[in-house]
């Protein structure tokens, strides 16, 4: 049995995890906003010498999507996503060399550090060139731990993650978009469900398969940068077809178009795990169309 660490147990990924891990027989501390104060390093070496986990997941994030109902400044967004995503985990990285050395840290990284890749599929060499203030800031955090990793040794892995569903994911996402408001038309709630561009292309997982990377990366005796992804884009529009077309609708009918809803320009980002498959053997084990099914039926039984 593991100690585990899990820094933003609340979110979708920490759900996730915790529950695996519970599940397994490890054991489980959860950190969320306000139990320990990230930014303070020597609370954070305290808790560390006090609890000495065998593993820490770094999954603290701050999203801010152009449809938040409360607008946030550019320089104010500089500072809430350096503070997460650099500066606490530099309090843990700091606090694992001096007073937990055998901790092993996972740092959840994003593709948005690829931003505009001049290559596809991306690979751990792709290099970083962000678009957005939370790209940059997952970059630094990257840059962080592969700092600590060749200066100290620090066992310290980053996941770059892609995007990833499951039905504990945040409605402002766009597959939570869809699947409700699928959901809605069929149960007679809704009249049209409209969205901002059906040819942007993704590359979707299933969440819980992500998790089981996560896992895999720290049981590695050398720690190192993964990429987590499927390696199949699809399109918005593919996921209206299925979602829609489970429920006996023709989406055609239902689904509206506004480009107005596009603020920021999209980019293609396919991610290639082979470094992770051969290292840890992992594969997925939904398809796209297995994905939006669950997702449809888990929130169908929900009601």
């Amino acid at each position: 049995m593991n100690r585990c660490v899990i820094i933003g147990y609340k979110g979708q990924d920490g759900r996730l995890l915790s529950e695996s891990l519970h599940h397994e027989g490890h054991e489980v501390i959860g950190l969320g906003r306000g139990d320990l104060d990230l930014l303070d390093p020597k609370a954070v070496l305290d808790f560390l010498c006090i609890k000495r986990p065998d593993h820490l997941y770094y999954l603290a994030a701050t999203h801010h999507s152009s449809e938040d109902q409360v607008p946030i400044s550019d320089p104010e967004l500089f500072r809430r996503s350096f503070d997460l995503h650099l500066h606490g985990l530099v309090s843990f990285l700091e606090g694992i060399r001096k007073g937990s050395p055998d901790t092993r840290l996972f740092y959840a990284a994003s593709s948005h550090v690829f931003g505009q890749p001049k290559e596809s599929p991306q690979t751990e060499n792709t290099p970083f060139h962000p678009q957005n203030i939370y790209g940059i800031s997952k970059v630094a955090g990257v840059e962080a731990c592969r700092f600590y990793r060749n200066a100290y040794r620090v066992h310290a892995s980053c996941g770059i993650l892609y995007n990833h569903e499951s039905s504990y994911r945040a409605e402002k996402f766009v597959s939570q978009k869809i699947i409700k408001g699928a959901l809605a038309i069929a149960r007679g709630e809704r009249d049209h469900l409209t969205l901002g561009n059906l040819n942007a292309s993704i590359d979707w997982g299933y969440a819980p398969d992500f998790i089981e990377a996560m896992k895999q990366i720290l049981l590695l005796d050398e720690s190192g940068d993964f990429i987590i992804a499927t390696g199949e884009p699809h399109t918005v529009g593919e996921f209206v077809e299925i979602a829609f077309g489970e429920l006996g609708l023709n989406w055609q009918q239902w689904v509206k178009v506004n480009p107005a809803l596009i603020t920021k320009e999209q980019s293609q980002l396919v991610g290639d795990s082979s470094k992770l498959k051969a290292a840890t053997g992992w594969q997925p084990t939904l398809s796209f169309t297995q994905m939006v099914s669950l997702l449809l039926k888990s929130e169908r039984d929900a009601r």
